[in-house]
């Protein structure tokens, strides 16, 4: 497929430079500044995946990828909101056509939130559905227009989207790493989305759309964690360039030269199989084989982007520890995406992987 290049990964550069200056104060208020929030926005990541015709860039996942990691250089919890309102944006572009005149209402830069656990509770009325429940981790809710909540029908999955006004949010995300991605708790009672703002949960599974835009029709193994992948490797790369800057001019030892180059290795390989599993997206590669291999990558990522941040720790000394430096948040960043579930080998890829080893 030959890939049609939006302008998201040369205004992510611009965004990485507004979150990095914001970076301390989103780590300390345990929000994004307005102003990233802003620039997130311009630069179109949540329009990424919207289709055309309603004003979106219909682009790729490899340059959405680019772009995410630009980002999380800078900011690790702009990255993390950046790659959650794209993918938030492809999962709604599997509602109904009425749907998207209603979410795209107003353009395209629509910012999209994604609670993907089935937590509600819907019940079937004319016309719809009346939703209720609580779900967790709602990535940047603080700044959404909309949310896409997954609850129970029955036996059946469903998505169901709902406006601002519709949903209350707990101030409940207490982590010590991410603090600024504003991952709270969303609650619905009893509210009714008309049918034209659901689908089922199997489309999502199964990448099944109506849709003629090619990124919303794509099985949802072969994301195979990518949303979460990315900004762990943009903030891994933060932390090498972080380290890089609190050994600068300094005498180094053995041990902490040590640490630096494997550790820069580590980020490296990371950021290329986040890269080749996008390619595989973008390729349309949705073999077994191909898909079990993305689930693979991202949870051997995570894996040794960890121990890669722990070695620039180490190597920086207590220098790299300082409360107000960057290391320290880049650090604890990591850490915390890593710990995503989507990123784990028990989730998915010991499922998958070792069957497309043996055949």
């Amino acid at each position: 497929m030959t890939a049609q290049y939006t302008g998201l990964a040369a205004a992510a550069e611009k965004v990485k430079l507004i979150a990095a200056e914001h970076a301390a104060e989103a780590d300390a208020t345990r929000r994004l500044a307005p102003e990233v929030v802003e620039a997130l926005r311009e630069a179109g990541f949540a329009r990424h995946f919207v289709a055309a015709e309603r004003g979106g860039s219909e682009g790729t996942f490899a340059e959405l990828t680019e772009a995410v990691l630009s980002v999380g250089q800078g900011c690790s919890a702009a990255a993390w909101c950046a790659s959650l309102s794209a993918f938030s944006s492809r999962f709604a572009g599997l509602l109904p056509e009425q749907g998207h005149d209603e979410i795209w209402a107003s353009g395209p830069d629509t910012f999209v939130v994604t609670g993907q656990p089935p937590m509600g509770k819907g019940t079937a009325v004319d016309g719809g559905h009346r939703l209720s429940g609580r779900w967790i981790y709602v990535s940047g809710v603080d700044f959404a227009d909309w949310a896409l909540l997954c609850g129970m029908v029955g036996d059946e999955g469903r998505f169901f989207a709902l406006p601002r006004k519709d949903f209350t949010v707990l101030e409940t995300w207490d982590s010590v790493g991410m603090k600024a991605t504003s991952s709270h708790s969303v609650v619905v009672d009893d509210v009714f989305v008309p049918s034209h703002l659901s689908f089922g949960r199997a489309d999502l599974i199964t990448g099944t759309s109506w849709s003629p835009v090619p990124s919303h029709n794509v099985p949802f193994q072969a994301v195979g964690g990518l949303t979460f992948a990315a900004p762990a490797v943009g903030a891994a790369m933060g932390a090498l360039d972080a380290c890089a800057a609190v050994l600068s001019g300094k005498k180094q030892s053995v041990t902490s030269a040590v640490d630096l180059v494997r550790a820069s290795g580590q980020v490296e390989s990371a950021k290329l199989l986040v890269q080749q599993n996008a390619k595989v997206l973008d390729d349309r590669e949705f073999t077994p084989a191909a898909m079990a291999r993305n689930e693979r990558n991202v949870a051997y990522a995570a894996e040794v982007l960890v121990d890669a941040v722990g070695g620039l720790v180490r190597a920086a000394g207590t220098s790299g520890l300082a409360e107000g430096g960057a290391l320290q948040r880049f650090w604890r960043d990591v850490v915390s995406c890593s710990s995503h579930v989507a990123l784990r080998y028990e989730t998915a890829s010991v499922r998958t992987y070792p069957a497309s080893l043996y055949g």
